[in-house]
């Protein structure tokens, strides 16, 4: 991590150089996208805020009309699509602007931060942000940070290349990218068929060529993902593992990871025969809680005790990989749908140019 960039601040790039569209995949969001919208709309570098409701039971829509949003009524779900993958698709299709910014209704967005990730795509074709994540107990906030844990054990921190696209990790609450590069690769209709959306459309878009970068934005973006310990257990854990989109090997090597660096020291100890080699990888479990405070809006007791839940959380992932859930918001996929191994291979080298 000794490499990291620096964090997106407010303001260090400017209004952004060309018209930014910001499109809000939703599905019976109401209760909680009136907080992503508000700023969005008040925000000088946004040209336009579209929200694609994705055949919501709730008021949704009608709410984000209220606010001032572009609403688009998306269309029924086709055979083989994630619904979130086909609500994209079209959000993108649709969007005026040259540059996109793909954000989910549960962010909590700052202003400046679309004119930061638009002043990187001057460098970078496809650009992801990690938020300053909302907790709302300890217990919650405690599951949360040893999940976060786990994934830095397993890809490292925000910022550095991967050492290859098999190992590139993106967080699709956050995603920007220029439109007419994103329509000639057919980047989401190319993933269609992934719940682990985010990083499928990022190693396939890596594979054909696109540079790809991802920074630690939590000055600028917040998010409020769940509501309790049980939530962040059933909607994250379902989704941990990147089951889908991970070959065997590499499955393989992330629970061993999980298991013999974070579950297993913590069982040792548990049990009164630490070894030093144990007791030095608590040492830096510890270090790795201090790094994660600016995580969190609101670092707690929950992140301090953190470690304790790590065998929980290498248990968690061992579910996931044996399991790999195939519901998400109402609907549920089958094997046909969710593929397994990796993203496809197509080469398309020119697509971001």
């Amino acid at each position: 991590g000794r490499g990291r960039p620096a964090p997106l601040a407010p303001g260090r790039s400017g209004p952004p150089p060309r018209p930014v569209s910001v499109v809000v995949p939703a599905r019976d969001e109401e209760a909680r996208i009136e907080g992503c919208l508000r700023p969005l709309l008040a925000d000088p570098g946004v040209a336009e805020v579209i929200v694609v409701d994705d055949e919501s039971r709730d008021g949704t829509a009608r709410l984000a009309a209220g606010l001032g949003a572009r609403v688009v009524r998306g269309a029924p779900l086709p055979d083989g699509w994630v619904g979130k993958q086909w609500a994209l698709h079209q959000g993108v299709r649709a969007a005026a602007g040259p540059i996109v910014v793909l954000l989910d209704a549960d962010t909590r967005p700052k202003p400046g931060l679309c004119a930061e990730l638009a002043a990187l795509l001057d460098t970078f074709d496809l650009v992801s942000a990690g938020p300053r994540f909302v907790c709302g107990g300890v217990a919650e906030q405690a599951l949360h940070a040893s999940f976060l844990a786990g994934l830095v054990y397993r890809f490292g921190p925000i910022g550095p290349v991967a050492a290859s696209p098999d190992r590139l990790l993106l967080n699709g609450q956050c995603l920007a990218f220029r439109k007419a590069p994103m329509v000639r690769a057919d980047g989401f209709a190319r993933v269609r068929g992934r719940l682990t959306d985010d990083v499928a459309l990022g190693r396939l878009l890596a594979r054909d060529g696109w540079r790809v970068a991802f920074r630690d934005a939590g000055d600028l973006l917040e998010v409020d993902m769940h509501e309790s310990a049980a939530e962040v257990w059933r909607e994250w854990g379902r989704s941990i593992s990147l089951r889908d989109v991970t070959a065997a090997g590499g499955l393989a090597a992330d629970l061993a990871v999980v298991w013999l660096t974070l579950a297993l020291p913590v069982l040792r100890l548990a049990a009164g025969r630490p070894t030093p080699l144990d007791l030095g990888l608590l040492v830096q479990r510890l270090l790795l809680v201090t790094a994660l405070r600016g995580s969190y809006a609101r670092p707690g007791v929950g992140l301090v005790v953190s470690p304790l839940l790590d065998v929980t959380t290498a248990m968690r992932l061992t579910w996931s990989v044996l399991r790999p859930a195939r519901t998400w918001r109402g609907r549920t996929y089958g094997r046909a749908v969710v593929r397994r191994g990796g993203p496809p291979r197509r080469p398309d080298r020119n697509a971001a140019r």
